[in-house]
């Protein structure tokens, strides 16, 4: 098989966003800014009072590897739909951007999960997710070839509720190492690191790169400081891309600490995947060898391209745009 750069293994999600302010958030029991796992009725339910929405294949470590593909990197993806009509949205999308998916669909079972996602006047996203089809996904989906010929297996947190999927992550982990590549783990959510958090930590340790919010972070270790979270993220000594919104991002490896502004120009519009793109420009720079200070440049421009509009993925030129500001 054919090197890669980036292997993602995640849930495959389509998103379906729609707008809504404050009170109907206070209607209808959502907590502002998370993301909920909901069941099939809950989908159902809700779904059915959101406003005219706008369906777009999502999924956070997809949408990543979404990103690299729109950089220029070589992507695969790792993850289970169903064979019904969302399923073969997501796989032709992906595959429309030129990501190797050739995860087969479950022909039984739970529907291909969906994200409702309700994005306030303020840009904030609120997701309620039901992963459907993505919980049925086991170690044998996790393809050794795949693992074996990608620079970076990313592993998206979120992942980490289903047992059998928990099983897929840790093999894909032990394949990567086995064969001396690196591994990348997104922490994805601070509910999702309150969860696991004990687990969470031991990952932190054992992965190569880590990414993660300002909150995700504070709540992996327990305290109320950045500062106090950027201390233990240095003393661990793992290579981590710490975001923090409008203030930028933070990158550790050791004793390098770099200090990356965002980007600035484009509008807020919607939140909505700017870790994810974040994470896809970091990785795009560093598979392609360049320096932490311009892999997390890289990260905050995919991060701000895809902010300045309504879903998940870029719509610009993203190559472009790195040539323009970074060269």
């Amino acid at each position: 098989m054919q090197e890669l750069d980036v292997v993602g293994i995640g849930n495959a999600i389509v998103d379906v966003l729609s707008h809504a302010d404050d009170a109907f958030l206070e209607t209808h029991g959502l907590v502002k800014g998370a993301m909920t796992l909901i069941d099939e009725d809950r989908a159902r339910s809700l779904y059915g009072v959101m406003g005219q929405g706008v369906e777009i294949s999502g999924g956070s470590a997809a949408n990543t590897i979404a990103g690299v593909a729109a950089l220029g990197g070589k992507a695969a993806f790792i993850g289970k739909v169903r064979d019904d009509q969302l399923g073969e949205v997501f796989a032709h999308d992906l595959r429309a951007i030129g990501v190797s998916f050739v995860t087969p669909p479950a022909l039984e079972g739970p529907a291909t999960g969906r994200c409702l996602i309700l994005v306030t006047p303020d840009a904030q996203r609120t997701m309620n997710t039901y992963l459907g089809a993505g919980t049925g996904l086991t170690p044998q989906d996790v393809n050794p070839e795949v693992i074996e010929a990608a620079k970076v297996t990313y592993l998206e947190g979120y992942l980490w509720d289903p047992e059998n999927a928990k099983e897929a992550f840790r093999r894909a982990l032990d394949i990567a190492q086995a064969k001396g590549r690196k591994v990348a783990l997104t922490l994805s959510d601070s509910f999702c690191v309150e969860r696991h958090r004990d687990e969470f930590r031991e990952l932190a340790a054992q992965v190569d790169i880590l990414f993660a919010n300002e909150a995700e972070i504070l709540s992996l270790y327990q305290v109320d400081e950045f500062d106090a979270a950027l201390q233990i993220v240095h003393e661990t000594g793992t290579l981590a891309a710490l975001t923090r919104s409008e203030k930028g991002s933070i990158v550790v490896d050791g004793g390098e600490v770099h200090v990356i502004d965002a980007e600035l120009g484009l509008p807020v519009v919607d939140t909505t995947g700017a870790g994810d793109l974040y994470a896809a420009g970091f990785l795009a720079g560093y598979t392609q060898g360049r320096s932490l200070h311009d892999c997390g440049r890289m990260g905050s421009i995919a991060a701000a391209e895809v902010i300045s509009h309504m879903g998940p993925r870029p719509q610009a030129d993203l190559k472009e745009m790195v040539k323009e500001r970074l060269g």
